[in-house]
């Protein structure tokens, strides 16, 4: 029988799964779900060494052995210090020692209880990795378990060998020894191979051609013509669906860019025959929440993350497999035996095309608003432009629009916080000879004004400030938007305008508070004559742009 602790069952089947059966323990009380668990499985074999210096140097002996990684496994508080020496020997020897490092709970570390002493990350530079594992309550928490011990069990071997540390805390009892069975796990696999061939490339060949519903999910990418043309070769060969935002400056292939609007407006009955089989993903990160909600509702039976970092963003929670390549992947998925009926790719994109004839359609005669300004501004944009996009609003309305695939489009996304967004855009614009446009909101302008105070302006910089008086989307999320603290400390509702800022810094200073307004200053905004950057303010109102926007996707449906 083993331990009813979850962390140590999900430990345990996952060592099992991974091969690491020889494990080292040393006496003691906290580590006995760990100990009960480990010695009474087949799959393990166990040595036990009273003190715990000895016993993690003889680790490393069994290490250098069997060429395959080991555990050993300590009670709480100093006994976790006496691995220090062989820890540090595992590290410059380069030997994939994993400790398993039994603890009391969070709450109790510095509350004068007995055998404590802060664990997590003790061992700081002398291990690759070091992860705390919760004590499974919830489905969530027990994903997140997993996780962490993939990701541990995966830095074992990953560029160069050597130690890892897993943190397990143990709330009391601790002696409840009533699993049977230990549970069925996710293993996450890791294949590298980049710049070469994967070694078992046939494998995910054969995975690929066998499915029926596959997805490419693309990130954010700076554009890159290579991973342009891999997307667009294998959207050629097989039947695939491809989602990508503007963010992932892959336009010109056959993507999908409004799969936000059709998550939305799909009935949950139609959400299996919507669900990928298979999904690949490649680049950083993309807005849509409801993606994210969608497909870890409705998990594919196998996630591949191909990324040149072999990183284990688990961020659908079902990732299967860890793919340290670029997007020279793809041409290992070789082409069909016979050309394949476009099935799955044709649902998805009869939708796709179904809700842009509703959005058309609904936006031909949307009133002035956040809406109308991008709806205006979009098309305008001239050859050789770039875009950049703030934060927040800005880049989830402009998701809406259809956008010249010709224009490259950036934005802070990699923690989207609103805090610079301007300046990047002037920085930007200080390298780029054509036009770049900044679409931002005021309050991410205004946070950043001090970006304009920069004598590497140039005249090519053109800023779009979308300006409804506070920050909108608070206005937007169901809950919040009816706090009394929403106003005033939330949103921050406030009547600033930027003229006197814009021409203090030298920009030609425009500004729109109706539709006949900006039609007059958008060809000015557009145009490439000027001898200085221009601001164009568009003054909107928040009432108006939440009607116009709950109804722009009320329209959907």
């Amino acid at each position: 029988m083993y331990s009813n602790k979850k962390n140590v069952l999900q430990l345990a089947a996952l060592l099992r799964e991974y091969g690491i059966d020889h494990v080292v323990v040393s006496p003691g009380s906290r580590i006995a779900p760990l100990t009960q668990t480990f010695s009474q499985h087949p799959a393990f074999k166990c040595f036990t060494v009273v003190d715990e210096r000895s016993a993690a140097f003889f680790a490393l002996g069994l290490i250098q052995k069997i060429n395959r990684p080991v555990a050993v496994c300590c009670t709480s508080g100093t006994a976790l210090l006496n691995f220090g020496s062989a820890v540090a020997e595992a590290f410059y020897q380069q030997l994939p020692l994993l400790v398993i490092s039994a603890d009391r709970p969070a709450a109790w570390i510095g509350q004068m209880d007995g055998q404590t002493l802060p664990q997590p990350g003790i061992f700081n530079t002398l291990v690759k990795k070091s992860v705390q594992l919760p004590e499974p309550v919830t489905e969530e928490d027990e994903w997140y378990c997993n996780r962490l011990i993939n990701e541990a069990l995966l830095e074992l071997n990953h560029h160069g060998k050597g130690p890892v540390q897993i943190n397990v805390p143990l709330s009391e009892p601790l002696f409840e020894f009533t699993t049977e069975e230990l549970p069925q796990v996710r293993a996450i696999r890791y294949s590298g191979g980049y710049p070469k061939s994967l070694d078992n490339s046939e494998y995910f060949r054969n995975q690929w051609a066998k499915s029926s519903k596959r997805m490419i999910i693309v990130g954010q990418l700076l554009p890159d013509e290579k991973v342009r043309k891999s997307i667009e070769e294998i959207a050629e060969k097989w039947d695939c669906v491809i989602l990508a935002e503007h963010i992932s400056n892959v336009s010109s292939c056959p993507v999908i860019g409004n799969f936000d609007q059709i998550i939305y407006a799909l009935p949950e009955e139609k959400w299996d025959e919507f669900t990928p089989d298979l999904l690949i993903y490649i680049g950083g990160h993309i807005v849509s929440k409801r993606i994210k909600k969608f497909l870890r509702k409705q998990r594919p039976a196998q996630h591949w993350h191909v990324s040149l970092d072999g990183s284990v963003p688990d961020l659908f929670q079902s990732l299967t497999d860890v793919i340290e390549m670029d997007e020279t992947f793809f041409s290992l998925l070789g082409s069909p035996d016979e050309p394949e009926m476009a099935s799955y790719s044709l649902l998805w994109k009869t939708k796709s095309d179904e809700l842009k004839s509703k959005r058309n359609e609904f936006t031909a005669a949307i009133p002035y608003s956040d809406l109308f300004v991008l709806k205006n501004l979009l098309p305008l944009l001239p050859e050789k432009a770039a875009l950049q996009l703030g934060n927040s609003s800005s880049i989830r309305n402009t998701q809406l629009f259809d956008l010249n695939a010709d224009i490259p489009v950036y934005c802070n996304r990699g923690t989207s916080g609103i805090d610079g967004s301007m300046s990047t855009a002037v920085g930007f614009a200080a390298a780029h000879p054509d036009l770049t446009f900044l679409v931002i909101g005021d309050l991410s302008f205004f946070y950043d004004v001090n970006g304009l105070w920069n004598k590497h302006i140039n005249k090519n910089l053109r800023i779009m400030l979308v300006n409804n008086g506070g920050g909108e989307i608070f206005h937007l999320l169901p809950g919040l938007n009816k706090a009394e603290s929403l106003d005033d400390h939330i949103s921050y509702r406030h009547n600033t305008v930027a003229k006197e800022w814009a021409q203090a810094m030298g920009f030609s200073y425009l500004s729109a508070e109706n539709e006949t307004e900006l039609k007059e200053n958008i060809i000015t905004f557009v145009s490439s004559t000027s001898e200085k950057p221009i601001l164009l303010e568009t003054i909107t109102s928040m009432e108006v742009n939440a009607e116009v926007f709950k109804a722009y996707y009320h329209n959907l449906k």
